[in-house]
C-alpha cells in the first residue's frame, strides 16, 4: 500500500538503515591456481570502525551521513529532523520505513515521534527479522561486494573517501542523486 501511494506521488517513501566498514574489506571472488591460497596483503592497523546512516528512495535519491565508530542517536535524530523538516517545507507526507533497531526506538526519539507527525514525517517500522524488506539493504549489499571488495585502506579517512566514491558510483548507476549530511562535530551520546 505505502508503495502504491510513493508511486502515484501521494507520498514521499523512503528506506532508512544503518550499516558499518573497516579498513580490511573482504575479499572478492577470483580466480587462483590450483594449490595456492587466496591471499590479501593486509594494513598493520586494522583501524575504527565507519558507519553509514542512509535514507533511499529508490530511483530518486540516497541521503546518507559517516560516522567514525557506530551511529547513535544524536546523528539519527539529526537526519530525522532534518526529513521532517524538508516534509514540512513540501508539505508532502512522509514515510520512513526502518527496522527496530534501539536507536529507533530510544525514549529520546518516542518523545520526538509526535513533533514529526505534526510536520508530515511518519515512521513505519518492519517486522523484526525482516531485513529483505528494506530496499537498502542492498545497496549496502552492493557497495561492500561491489565498490569495496578485496580493499585495504591505511586509514578511516581513505575508508571514507572510497565509500563516497562507491555512493556516488551506485547513484550514477541506479540513476538516482546522492547527497553527504555533514553531522554536528559536538558529538555526545
Amino acid at each position: 500500500m505505502l508503495e502504491l501511494s510513493a508511486a502515484s506521488g501521494e507520498i514521499d517513501l523512503k528506506y532508512l538503515d544503518e550499516s558499518g566498514f573497516c579498513a580490511w574489506s573482504e575479499p572478492g571472488y577470483t580466480y587462483y591456481f590450483r594449490g595456492e591460497q587466496k591471499r590479501l596483503e593486509q594494513s598493520k592497523r586494522r583501524g575504527r570502525r565507519l558507519s553509514i546512516i542512509g535514507f533511499f528512495q529508490p530511483i530518486i535519491s540516497f541521503v546518507y551521513g559517516l560516522v567514525i565508530g557506530g551511529v547513535d542517536r544524536k546523528s539519527y535524530i539529526q537526519m530525522m529532523e532534518q526529513e521532517a523538516e524538508s516534509a514540512q517545507k513540501i508539505g508532502r507526507i512522509r514515510v520512513i520505513v526502518q527496522d527496530n533497531g534501539p536507536i529507533h526506538r530510544c525514549l529520546q526519539v518516542q518523545q520526538l515521534w509526535s513533533k514529526w507527525e505534526q510536520m508530515g514525517l511518519y515512521i513505519f517500522f518492519l517486522p523484526k527479522y525482516c531485513s529483505e524488506m528494506n530496499p537498502i539493504e542492498l545497496e549496502w549489499q552492493h557497495l561492500k561486494k561491489d565498490e569495496l571488495a578485496g580493499r585495504m585502506f591505511d586509514d578511516e579517512l581513505d575508508l571514507a573517501y572510497a565509500v563516497i566514491d562507491g555512493v556516488q558510483a551506485r547513484g550514477e548507476r541506479g540513476n538516482y542523486r546522492t547527497q553527504r549530511i555533514k553531522f554536528n562535530s559536538n558529538r555526545s551520546g
